[in-house]
């Protein structure tokens, strides 16, 4: 038997150097996000940047997104509030309550901005309680005051049946259609009527034009006539021209003249133009210059010693004055910022002032206070032998009217406090002028107690609002129908015989 040869240390080491190694890690991930294929999604903390950039948007998301419900829901309060009125029976000859919208571009800005705030925050109470409107716009400072003014005295040439002035287009078209309803019968709406005014600066203008329409008089201040214009600028070109006594008019060669025309002709027809210039230059003086807005009919310091009609009524149409913040600059953005996440508050206080104004169910008068002054100083040390009196004097009267809204003044830009070239009034800078006679007939609308307690009662209620379940049903189409079908009309109820 052969021996066995022995296996020594040195002939396994070979053998243990061409082994691979078996790697026994355990798979990375879930299993089953392997199985179907899904990436390994690791879950883990974002950086510092990431953690900033996210809590900064996800907050101002979350301030916009809470601010745009309430808001909704401010505005379905009110809505809500005045929608029996469009629920009411209306006659087919009877037109429905309308009031009259003024709206004003704001200093610095166009008129689209007075616009978007209508259509965002007036717009929906007025329709949800089914009314009409007619609107006044302004896109220049004075518009609104010569539309009111024009307005006011077209009713005071039909009560007082004073001679009317050329009728425009739109005058006679709106008289053909008031012919055309009194032909059918349709009549207006009896109830209280009312203006509805946008902004500080449009309430200006409101309020002076209705002292131009009831204080001033139907035809407009004399102006200064093109002969006049004429006159004046042809004086002043008289100088170009020699006028002394001395001057000496040389007398013409015609061959110098002809021959210095040929030798230069560039300067002839120089000459030949310059008349015609000059001529189409006196032609255009003497145009009348068309003014750029009606001239106001009369100013402020003559509302004391101006007559009141006899057609003024006792009381003037309501108004509702409504609060338009609107700033302007780069430097007022953090105030700017806060306001937009703040329209939730704009949206709750336009729409009760709105809704006064649609219910028309509580009206007050303007009041007006008196500014007192005293004679006597208050840091004077009283005298020891005898008292003085106090000769307290009214210096002033304060009507309700000023003070409305004086506040937004602080947000206008600075082009409307800056003095402007030409013959451009400014009502926006002026002081607020209020005659007795006009201020005691203002009145403004107001929300009775009832009116508003029923409004925060039903607040959130909406009965054309809809579950979440119920929008989904809506949109897979799992609603149920249950409108009756064609073929089961007239079987309904009926299971006699």
């Amino acid at each position: 038997m052969a021996d066995k040869p022995a296996v020594g240390l040195n002939d396994a080491a070979p053998a243990a150097k061409d082994a691979v190694p078996v790697s026994r890690s355990k798979p990375a991930g879930n299993p089953v996000f392997r199985m179907l294929g899904l990436p390994n999604i690791r879950l883990k903390l974002p950086s510092r940047n990431w953690l900033i950039f996210l809590s900064v948007t996800g907050s101002f998301t979350t301030a916009v997104l809470y601010d745009r419900y309430h808001k909704r829901k401010a505005q379905q309060r009110w809505c809500n509030l005045v929608s029996h009125i469009a629920q009411e029976p209306l006659p087919s000859t009877a037109m429905p309550r309308r009031v009259t919208i003024f709206l004003s571009a704001p200093p610095g800005d166009s008129l689209r901005a007075a616009r978007d705030h209508f259509h965002e925050y007036v717009k929906p109470v007025l329709v949800a309680g089914a009314m009409d409107w007619d609107v006044i716009e302004g896109r220049r400072e004075g518009d609104v005051r010569a539309g009111l003014a024009e307005k006011i005295r077209k009713r005071r040439r039909k009560s007082e049946k004073a001679p009317t002035k050329e009728v425009d287009d739109d005058a006679a078209e709106e008289d053909l259609v008031q012919e055309l309803r009194d032909t059918a019968g349709v009549k207006e709406d009896e109830g209280v009527q009312g203006d509805l005014i946008l902004g500080r600066n449009t309430w200006k203008e409101y309020v002076r034009g209705l002292h131009e329409g009831w204080l001033g008089p139907f035809k407009p201040p004399p102006q200064p006539s093109a002969e006049s214009a004429t006159s004046i600028d042809t004086s002043e070109s008289v100088p170009e021209q020699s006028s002394f006594a001395g001057d000496a008019i040389p007398k013409s060669n015609p061959a110098a003249d002809s021959s210095a025309a040929q030798s230069d002709p560039q300067t002839t027809e120089a000459s030949d133009q310059q008349p015609q210039d000059k001529e189409d230059k006196a032609k255009e003086k003497e145009k009348p210059k068309q003014p750029s807005q009606t001239p106001p009919y009369i100013s402020p310091s003559d509302y004391s010693s101006a007559p009141l009609p006899q057609s003024a009524p006792d009381v003037l149409p309501p108004s509702t004055v409504l609060r338009f913040p609107h700033l302007l600059g780069f430097f007022n953005t953090p105030i700017r910022i806060y306001r937009f996440l703040n329209r939730r508050h704009i949206a709750d206080e336009t729409g009760r002032e709105v809704a006064a104004l649609v219910l028309a169910s509580h009206v007050r008068a303007c009041t007006a206070d008196r500014e007192f002054a005293s004679s006597t100083d208050p840091d004077a040390s009283p005298s020891s032998t005898a008292p003085q009196a106090a000769d307290v004097v009214p210096i002033q009267k304060r009507w309700e009217q000023e003070g409305m809204l004086e506040g937004e003044e602080r947000d206008w830009h600075k082009s409307a406090w800056q003095a402007q070239s030409g013959d451009g009034e400014r009502v926006w800078k002026d002081r607020m002028v209020i005659d007795a006679r006009v201020g005691d007939r203002m009145r403004q609308f107001e929300l009775g107690a009832d009116d508003e307690e029923r409004a925060r009662r039903d607040e959130g209620i909406d009965p054309r609002a809809k579950g979440v379940w119920d929008s989904v049903k809506e949109l897979m189409g799992w609603e149920e129908d249950t409108s009756v079908k064609g073929w089961e009309h007239g079987l309904v109820g009926d299971e006699s015989g």
